[in-house]
């Protein structure tokens, strides 16, 4: 795949967005450090982040990332109300990287009814219109990038705040390693002549099937997600996944009766070298039993040494998967029409 495809295709840059990512955690974490936060220490009992998409995967990340640490309830709310549990001495996170998602303005007003404390990040819109009138701190981020490709600005930006609010330990030496070595792949992955282009290579090897990701439960559950959401959103294919050890107790099963179907599916196991002794044995099994209906069963392994840079490592390399797998599609990975069609659709009602 030469020069002249990427430009033939990648009409609205995707490819330097991706490029640029490891800038974007250094810009984030400039953000992170000199947003004005709240005037004291808040202590809740319970954090959560509420937002839909691309908005919603970096609280995601932090959840999975931050589970063996934090020692208070973190969820994810992906709706237009709160769970019951929400009142005064919870954290609310309200993330909209438009500031304009209904449900999630519709979460933000029922945290402020039940009088929960609020922190808001967004680049503009309603989100931060309500931020404002009720004087609630905003974690302000750049605009004009699809929220999907700020993931940056998503999740690393609310770490530092949650660093800055005692809440978990620093981060510098891990933020470090991950920058360093997301530069490095930044410059393989994006030059498509190079023969050790491995996220080129994946997708080619992806090109006509039906991506099955599977991974650890602990630690890489949202990675999975994000390198299926990443599929659907990039290249604009399907996309499908689990987690183990739990899909060794149902999904497993399923592996039987749909032959052909089957045959055009790509398993992918997401790896990492810290896996739990008996998941790592259960992927072995399982890359057996999948072996004999699968079209392909591909491995993908994380890098680095602490837990952030291997996640991300494996972040990284969805995304530019994703990305050269929209190329050999023949489709510009940036738009997302049909989003935009529902929400027009939503907005007559």
């Amino acid at each position: 795949m030469n020069e002249s495809t990427l430009l033939r295709y990648d009409g609205s840059g995707m490819r330097t967005l991706l490029a640029r990512f490891p800038q974007q955690i250094q810009d984030a974490v400039r953000i992170g450090k000199s947003a004005a936060l709240h005037s004291r220490p808040v202590k809740p009992k319970n954090i959560v982040v509420t937002g839909l998409g691309g908005s919603a995967i970096g609280g995601d990340l932090l959840r999975s990332y931050l589970a063996e640490e934090i020692n208070i309830p973190f969820i994810v709310n992906r709706h237009y109300f709160l769970p019951a549990f929400v009142d005064k001495e919870s954290l609310v996170i309200v993330s909209s990287y438009s500031g304009n998602t209904e449900e999630t303005i519709a979460a933000h007003q029922d945290a402020m009814r039940r009088r929960a404390s609020v922190i808001c990040i967004s680049s503009d819109g309603e989100t931060e219109r309500i931020a404002r009138k009720s004087r609630q701190p905003i974690i302000g981020i750049p605009k004009g990038f699809p929220p999907r490709a700020a993931l940056g600005y998503s999740f690393f930006a609310p770490l530092v705040a949650l660093q800055r609010m005692k809440l978990i330990s620093g981060r510098a030496k891990d933020i470090g390693e991950t920058v360093a070595l997301l530069r490095k792949k930044s410059a393989l992955y994006s030059s498509p002549s190079s023969s050790k282009n491995t996220a080129l290579a994946l997708a080619k090897e992806l090109y006509g099937k039906l991506p099955v990701v599977y991974s650890p439960a602990d630690r890489f559950d949202v990675v999975n997600l994000r390198w299926r959401g990443q599929f659907a959103e990039n290249a604009k294919v399907l996309a499908f996944g689990h987690v183990l050890p739990e899909m060794n107790h149902n999904e497993l099963v399923g592996w039987k009766v749909l032959r052909r179907q089957m045959s055009q599916m790509a398993v992918i196991f997401l790896r990492d070298r810290e896996e739990h002794p008996r998941v790592r044995l259960r992927i072995e099994i399982t890359k057996q039993v999948v072996g004999e209906f699968a079209g392909k069963v591909i491995e993908a392994k994380s890098e680095g040494r602490s837990l952030l840079a291997r996640m991300f490592s494996l972040i990284y390399l969805g995304d530019w998967v994703s990305y050269y797998l929209a190329l050999i599609n023949g489709i510009d990975p940036t738009p997302v029409r049909i989003i935009d069609y529902l929400k027009r659709e939503l907005g007559k009602s």
